[in-house]
């Protein structure tokens, strides 16, 4: 298994948001996270993707026991393994799409020619090779989308989260952006958590989990 969570709980007050969450995935699976607003899911998701500290439970992703991991440490894991890609695509505007991708790589250590080259390779594989020179505003918000979604592969993560990536999008530009996530899936053997509230991208996935009340419901 690539993620193994068990009996996940979090509370923010009295508010039990997650209560014992078991969560898997394979390498390579693509899985789907639904439920209404409130449900517990971006909360997951940021506990998954180590942004957020369970109260109880265990995590383990490739193995790694990453709760024991603090600081630097944690920071480090993250930065190496984890990818991450948000309904906004908090992309930074005074860089061109080439820099925004290159970032990640850097900050990791990467010498600036081989991020530029990897960069350069991997807005290739979204499509963009016409545009690594242009500002975010410069480019439409499928196009936005699919820099953050190279951004989040530089450093070949074991492991990209996504949290409702084609909220924003129309449906043209939407289905665009669910045919470049399973097609990474295919060519990388990408292993995919997504959270949404589409069910045309959910039907895609390998599994849907819906969650109700902070906890998975099964039919």
């Amino acid at each position: 298994m690539i993620i193994e969570a068990r009996d996940i709980r979090k509370r923010f007050g009295t508010l039990e948001v997650l209560k014992g969450i078991d969560f898997s995935a394979e390498a390579g699976e693509v899985v789907a996270i639904m439920g209404a607003s409130g449900a517990g899911k971006s909360t997951l998701l940021q506990i998954l993707g180590t942004l957020s500290t369970p109260d109880g439970g265990s995590l383990r992703i490739e193995d790694q026991d990453v709760l024991r991991l603090k600081g630097d440490a944690l920071a480090a894991f993250r930065g190496r393994r984890i990818g991450f890609v948000f309904q906004a695509h908090h992309l930074l505007p005074e860089f061109s799409a080439l820099e925004n991708v290159m970032i990640p790589a850097l900050i990791a250590g990467t010498s600036r020619k081989d991020a530029a080259a990897k960069a350069e390779r991997l807005l290739g594989e979204v499509g963009l090779s016409a545009r690594l020179d242009h500002k975010p505003s410069e480019l439409s918000g499928g196009e936005q989308q699919r820099v953050a979604i190279a951004r989040a592969l530089i450093n070949d993560p074991a492991v990209l989260f996504a949290d409702e990536p084609t909220g924003n999008l129309d449906s043209a530009t939407k289905q665009e952006i669910h045919r470049l996530l399973f097609d990474l899936r295919e060519r990388l053997g990408q292993t995919i958590v997504i959270v949404t509230h589409d069910p045309e991208l959910a039907a895609l996935c390998d599994r849907c989990l819906t969650m109700r009340d902070g906890q998975f419901i099964y039919p």
